[in-house]
């Protein structure tokens, strides 16, 4: 029998891949002990730098609306003419500070909105799906995409090992190795908040939205030989090239769309809205578009502006709220945890992170590197009957949805067509051009080549055959012709 998972005290584990929920799409418990020691350990394994995206670089912006999408949210970012000042930072996932920009991942796009109503960050990526779909599991993803304890280097083996036992990762992995995973500059590549969130308008009807950032320069990728040269001429390529383009007043913009779900579709839609795998075809709910995105003004300091900006999904405004997502839930505690342990207990004090459009009203106090305070006549505590701030449900306008109750560790409940590897099959077929498709393979084979477990290799071959029979046979042949030189 193989040892069994424990908690750090020794306790057994009832599961390494599901949450604890009130029923399979219900809110995660937050006595779900093994999730939020997993969480809040692997928010504490490095310093200074960031665990995931460490290396990055920034700029600030406005965020311009123009459209009408008042319909659906109350949230004053977003209401017609608002003009608001933003932060964006981009990062690579797994490339520690001194990494390559060029490296073949996933990249980073977080934006802070500083709204008249505090913070809202959109924290996602490039792409509109992600390899996991429950928080559980991201410490052991992570570990697997970062270096070996022994060697200090990356592994392919540990990588698939990873990748084939965990199928929800499909969709994912095709993105990273077709040309996404290779864009020529951050500026010319998409964003997406990737996770489902709620919106509520004026009325309190609620919606589940989907962010998309359409790049104004194009999408533009460069190939994996190009990528490799520049890794080593310039491993600051993308900050570089981000830095002089808005010196030189060559402004970079996005313009922002979202998906719009009314709120009971989810309840019967054909796959789970709120698997962070999936996106929802746009035939069902087509992009409508919001405003437009333009950085302008670079970091005045790097360290003060970029490398101390926090961004959390856990930043919503009033009209604004999460989704029973399993991911985007353990997201909203450990992106705090993380910048606590990081930048400090009071970093929403620094002022690149603090809000540069709303009041603060509140009752923390003291922690590390206090140095925003209130009146000694404010009251300290609440309820009070001396005149301090005071909750107020209507202004938070916060969202809601139903749960049956139960608490369960269990995936979310299915839906007729969900699948693992469905929509990654159909972005390999129907979205990659033929020249996509061979360099696809290309890169799939130098993969399987450079795994060295046979029985790892023969879960990669399966995986992707189950992403396309013919592309899995095509690596079989392809693999094997390189094992064999």
């Amino acid at each position: 029998m193989s040892e069994f998972t424990t908690t750090q005290t020794g306790t057994p584990v009832a599961s390494d891949e599901h949450s604890l929920t009130a029923g399979p799409n219900g809110a995660t418990a937050l006595h779900d002990r093994y999730l939020v020691e997993k969480l809040a350990q692997f928010a504490r394994e490095r310093v200074p730098e960031r665990v995931v995206h460490a290396k990055g670089g920034g700029a600030f912006g406005t965020f311009e609306v123009t459209e009408d999408v008042s319909a659906f949210t109350r949230a004053a970012v977003f209401q017609p003419g608002a003009s608001t000042e933003t932060l964006q930072r981009f990062s690579s996932v797994a490339g520690e500070q001194g990494s390559p920009d060029t490296w073949r991942d996933v990249r980073g796009f977080s934006v802070k909105f500083y709204t008249t109503e505090g913070n809202y960050d959109i924290v996602g990526n490039n792409t509109p799906v992600f390899f996991i779909r429950d928080g559980i599991k991201f410490p052991d993803f992570i570990h697997s995409q970062k270096r070996m304890p022994g060697s200090g280097l990356r592994n392919s083996d540990m990588q698939w090992d990873f990748w084939g036992l965990s199928p929800e990762s499909a969709h994912q992995v095709t993105y990273l190795m077709g040309d996404r995973g290779l864009p020529r500059s951050w500026r010319e590549m998409p964003g997406f908040g990737s996770h489902t969130y709620q919106w509520i308008n004026a009325a309190g009807e609620r919606f589940w939205v989907k962010y998309h950032f359409t790049s104004n320069q194009g999408n533009v990728e460069i190939d994996a030989a190009e990528a490799e040269l520049i890794a080593g001429a310039d491993a600051d390529y993308y900050r570089r090239d981000l830095y002089e383009a808005i010196e030189a007043g060559n402004f970079p913009s996005w313009d922002l769309h979202v998906q719009v779900m009314p709120y009971d579709d989810a309840k019967h839609y054909r796959f789970n809205p709120f698997d962070l795998t999936k996106v929802w075809p746009h035939a069902d709910y087509p992009l409508i578009k919001v405003g437009t995105h333009t950085l302008n003004r670079n970091p005045q300091n790097f360290f003060a502006e970029i490398e101390q900006a926090a961004f959390s999904p856990a930043n919503t405004v009033p009209g604004i709220d999460i989704s029973p997502d399993k991911m985007l839930m353990a997201r909203v505690f450990s992106y705090p945890d993380a910048q606590r342990y990081r930048v400090g207990t009071n970093y929403n004090q620094i002022p690149v992170n603090a809000p540069h459009a709303a009041p603060v009203h509140n009752y923390s106090q003291d922690g590390a590197q206090r140095h925003g305070f209130n009146a000694p006549t404010v009251p300290v505590y609440a309820p009070n009957s001396v005149g301090g701030p005071a909750a107020d449900a209507a202004a938070a306008g916060a969202g809601s949805w139903e749960s049956d109750g139960e608490l369960v560790r269990t995936a979310a409940t299915l839906h007729s067509e969900d699948d693992d590897f469905g929509q990654a099959g159909t972005l390999y077929r129907e979205v990659f051009d033929d020249a996509a498709k061979a360099r696809f393979v290309d890169t799939l084979t130098g993969q399987g080549s450079s795994i060295t477990v046979e029985d790892i290799r023969e879960r990669f071959f399966q995986y992707w055959t189950n992403v396309d029979a013919e592309l899995g046979a095509t690596l079989r042949v392809t693999v094997a012709a390189v094992l064999a030189l």
